[in-house]
């Protein structure tokens, strides 16, 4: 199996922690040349001070400018582009759905989805001038099963794959690949803030969410942000060259999003 990606070059927005910086390092162990665009400035730092080869810069996904800024820079550095993560997301307001305020929504669709659309109207010229290339958006099992409490959130990654098949539909005959990635439960910092939102909305102990979480997968355990690393540099690899306009879940199979 040919997962290939050396030569690449690869664009991924927040970039410099967690999943985002996971699925750079990936690309950049194989050979990719990889940019990415963070709001954590620490995070960015961290890049230099680790002496990775990913270049960063700090931009606001739900931010035309900023967007516009970045990808121009980006291009710059990497001298064109083949392959866009984006994976840019935030958790959002949790709580019933009553209870949930209108700037909370907006600011979770401002960045889970029209940052998606900011970065993909940037790039697709580029894909579209040398025929081929790669998106992938990071979308959530919440998007296929729903989430209570979590309703922009939910919202949010159900609008990211109808967009992916969208891009899909549209760019198939320039031979550019659209595809979504379903993350379940991650082990990860944000899982935790998760876990406290979903405690503080319903009453129960944060020790009672996670193990719920848990539960959801068939495998019966979190996932890791190398396991969604891995899902993503296949698709965009040789070995993918004919998926797309999919939503690929990786996420032990779950079975309810019930905790």
């Amino acid at each position: 199996m040919n997962t290939d990606v050396d030569g690449l070059r690869v664009i991924v927005t927040a970039g410099a922690a967690g999943i985002g910086r996971t699925i750079a390092d990936e690309f950049a162990s194989g050979g990719a040349s990889v940019a990415v665009c963070d709001v954590d400035q620490d995070a960015l730092d961290r890049l230099r001070t680790d002496g990775s080869a990913v270049r960063g810069w700090r931009a606001d996904v739900a931010d035309e400018r900023q967007v516009g800024a970045f990808v121009d820079a980006a291009l710059g550095e990497l001298g064109g582009v083949d392959v866009l993560v984006n994976n840019a997301g935030i958790a959002g307001p949790g709580g019933r759905i009553e209870m949930l305020d209108v700037d909370g929504w907006r600011r979770t669709f401002d960045v889970n989805i029209t940052g998606m659309f900011l970065t993909s109207r940037l790039v697709v010229p580029h894909l579209k001038d040398q025929h081929g290339g790669s998106i992938v958006n990071v979308s959530s099992t919440a998007g296929l099963h729903g989430f209570p409490y979590r309703a922009p959130y939910a919202a949010s990654k159900w609008a990211v794959i109808g967009f992916t098949k969208t891009l899909a539909m549209e760019l198939g005959e320039f031979g550019i690949r659209a595809n979504a990635i379903c993350p379940g439960s991650v082990d990860n910092e944000r899982m935790d803030r998760v876990v406290a939102l979903e405690a503080e909305a319903t009453g129960r102990s944060p020790g009672e969410i996670r193990e719920g979480f848990v539960r959801q997968a068939s495998l019966r355990r979190l996932i890791g942000a190398d396991d969604i690393a891995a899902m993503v540099r296949f698709v965009c690899s040789p070995a993918g060259a004919n998926i797309t306009g999919q939503a690929l879940s990786v996420d032990g199979h779950i079975e309810s999003m019930r905790t």
